[in-house]
Order: C-alpha cells, then structure tokens, then sequence
C-alpha cells in the first residue's frame, strides 16, 4: 500500500490530467468553430488528427485512478475522488469527440459558400467553452455554487440552439437548395448543445464529489 503523501500526489496528478484535458477540449472546440467560419478544409484535417492526444490523456486517468484503488483500497470521498475523474475525463473525451466533429462538417461542406455568415453558432461555442472552463474550475475548487450555475448557463445553450433552428428552417424554406448546408450546420448547433450538456455533467459530478449526492442540472 502507498503512503499517503504519494497517494495526494496521485490524486493531484489526476486533477492536472484533467485540466489538461479541459484545455484541450476547449482550443479544439475554438479552432473547429474557425475552421467551419472559414470552410478550412487544411485546418479541420489537422484538428482531427489531433484526437489522438485526447484519448490517450483519458487513458492516462484510468489507468492512473485504477492503480490507486488497486493499491490504496479508497474509501468514502477518496474513493468519491477518484470515481469523479473517471466520470470526467469520460465527459471531456466525449466532449471533444463533438468539437471533432464539428471539424467533419467543414470537411463535408468541401466547395460550398456558407449561406449564411455564422453569428449564434460561434456565440453558443464561446458560451461552451466557458461552460467547460467553469466546470473544471467548480471541480478543482470544489465550489457547488459554480457547479450549480452550469444549469443556467445550459438554459441559455438551449435558448441559443432552438433560435438556430428556428433560423436555419426559415432559410431553407425560401432556399430549398440550401437543404444540405443548413442540416449539417443544424448539427454543429447539436454538437455545441451537447458539449454544455457534458460541461453540466461535470457540474453534478462535483456535487457528487462534495455531498455524496448527485443532482440531474440537466433539466
């Protein structure tokens, strides 16, 4: 069994394998979103081929985390501690499997013109990306108040989605050509409203961790 001194430093290795994550998410989200705003077809190639090092950080977190159960035998909020990190590296590689995909959709516009320049897209990806940034914070600072915003913010996430929509259908209405386009570009709004949803998961995932409760903020 390890000493506790070496077991904190564990569970602190675990925090950073997750904050590194938390980044990684978030620049892939950001440059996903500029390489659509821009149809950079270069540029979403590169992000994808990036996916790699995000899988394997989740990797890292599970075999860490598995090491120190099998060797420490947690319990109560250790235990909590580590069941946490699982649950949230889990969350962010789901995360950026969903800013990949974003990066799918430039590639799969290949030789159009946008229909449309991108106004509410980036804003509800900016608000995202603060979602996650917020979330990791909660989880580090083990603040339920912060975690508990992650509520509100995804209300707004949602409000944000449903105008999309609502947009997008206008247009193809008056455009039926535009069809192709305003599907996939419905679908980078689902891929950003789910990627809140995960931020929300991280929300309750810290409740958990402080309470031994868990919350649903997705409602």
């Amino acid at each position: 069994m390890i000493q506790r001194k070496d077991f904190d430093q564990s569970l602190e290795e675990l925090r950073q394998l997750l904050q590194r994550m938390g980044k990684h998410v978030e620049n892939t989200l950001s440059e996903s979103i500029s390489a659509l705003q821009n149809l950079d077809e270069a540029k979403a190639r590169a992000i994808i081929e990036k996916d790699i090092e995000l899988n394997e950080m989740e990797e890292e977190v599970m075999d860490l985390g598995a090491r120190l159960i099998v060797t420490q035998q947690p319990v109560a909020k250790d235990l909590r501690r580590i069941i946490v990190a699982f649950k949230i590296s889990s969350d962010l590689e789901r995360m950026g499997d969903l800013a990949i995909d974003i990066s799918k959709v430039t590639l799969r516009l290949k030789g159009e013109a946008l229909i449309k320049p991108l106004v509410d897209i980036p804003k509800m990806a900016e608000l995202a990306n603060e979602m996650v940034q917020e979330s990791l914070q909660s989880y580090l600072d083990e603040n339920t108040d912060l975690a508990y915003k992650m509520a509100k913010d995804d209300d707004e996430i949602d409000h944000l989605y449903s105008q999309i929509i609502r947009d997008l259908y206008t247009y193809m209405t008056a455009h039926p050509e535009s069809l192709h386009q305003a599907i996939h570009l419905t679908l980078v709004g689902r891929y950003i409203e789910r990627i809140a949803d995960h931020a929300t998961n991280i929300g309750e995932s810290t409740v958990y961790l402080v309470t031994g409760h868990r919350p649903d903020l997705n409602v």
